[in-house]
């Protein structure tokens, strides 16, 4: 599967990120989970978020969502949806924005499903919390809104409980519950994770399509690189807390000059030589709580000299954005 792409130059962003901070703060201090963070997504445009566990992708999107609670809390920063600022909103006003014009899909649908309730009470109360519309209308919306997703007899399918769906059916179903109210973003957290790998191409194509179609902006966060190849149209990628390098898909991984993305892309199984050990990134991922100074990055990376004890800027490097002093100047070869 191959990303498709949309013209976008004149379009105005769905979500505008700027300098997002949020911060927990703990007994051993404070973990700066998301540390100066921004990007852009417009209407109709799918950009993978990417990175290892912890290095705040997650906490990202929760954050763009309003669902970060004590101890945790959003410090600083900007969050425009369509020129709206989400934070600092109103708690009544932010329920009324998620699940209407912001849409989240967690890895496990069961985060999203209630077990004991039928799927059609499920989504009709979706509809129905949004918009004045009676209950017939807001069954066919649902029903409408399974088709779109590929679940073959819906009327069927709203009269059952989640339990009696496969876990590929079931993460359809939130898919479907997210896509109900036509939101302006949809943000997927690992959703196919846990699929197999037939299960997971369907969802895949399906969430792209949609987004073509409906014009919807999607992030897709994941740690899986060969995902964002085939789905989305920007990638940025995050490192203790930080965007590194971001820019277009084909640019990112086709020629990555950050040394942490050259490694993540260099120690994929089908670049190794045949016979050989994998490729790894030395080391571990850096505590948040006990950050190097300068590039959270250079104490396991080769390229480092002493110039990188200090903080490097993100600034415009070879058609991407590049928080880095010493650029790789490899190739690599499309995922």
């Amino acid at each position: 599967m191959t990303a498709m792409t949309m013209p976008t130059q004149s379009l105005t962003p769905t979500l505008s990120v700027s300098h997002l901070k949020t911060h927990f703060s703990t007994r051993a201090g404070t973990v700066k989970a998301v540390d100066d963070v921004s990007f852009s997504v417009l209407p109709g445009q799918i950009m993978g978020l990417v990175g290892e566990s912890g290095s705040g992708k997650s906490m990202t999107g929760y954050s763009i969502m309003g669902l970060i609670d004590s101890p945790g809390r959003v410090v600083d920063g900007s969050i425009l949806l369509r020129g709206r600022e989400l934070r600092g909103l109103a708690l009544e006003d932010m329920r009324q924005v998620r699940g209407d014009r912001i849409a989240m899909i967690f890895q496990d649908p069961m985060m999203t499903l209630n077990p004991v309730l039928r799927i059609d009470t499920q989504m009709i109360e979706a509809v129905l919390a949004h918009h004045d519309v009676g209950k017939d209308a807001a069954r066919a919306m649902a029903r409408d809104a399974l088709a779109r997703v590929g679940i073959p007899s819906p009327d069927e399918r709203l009269l059952a409980y989640p339990h009696q769906f496969s876990g590929g059916m079931r993460q359809r179903v939130a898919i479907a519950i997210a896509l109900l109210n036509k939101p302006d973003l949809i943000i997927c957290d690992e959703p196919t994770t846990a699929l197999d790998v037939t299960i997971q191409g369907q969802i895949l194509y399906e969430m792209q399509k949609l987004c073509r179609e409906s014009g919807t902006a999607l992030i897709w966060i994941t740690h899986d690189l060969s995902v964002v190849a085939g789905l989305a149209d920007t990638v940025c990628v995050m490192y203790a807390g930080k965007i590194v390098e971001s820019g277009s898909v084909q640019e990112v991984l086709e020629r990555p000059r950050h040394p942490y993305t050259h490694g993540l892309i260099a120690s994929a199984p089908s670049r190794n030589p045949r016979g050989q050990p994998l490729r790894q990134i030395r080391g571990m991922t850096p505590s948040l709580l006990n950050l190097p100074s300068g590039c959270a990055f250079r104490e396991r990376c080769d390229r480092a000299s002493a110039v990188c004890a200090d903080q490097p800027a993100l600034q415009a490097f070879d058609g991407r954005d590049l928080r880095c002093f010493h650029p790789v100047t490899e190739t690599l070869e499309c995922l």
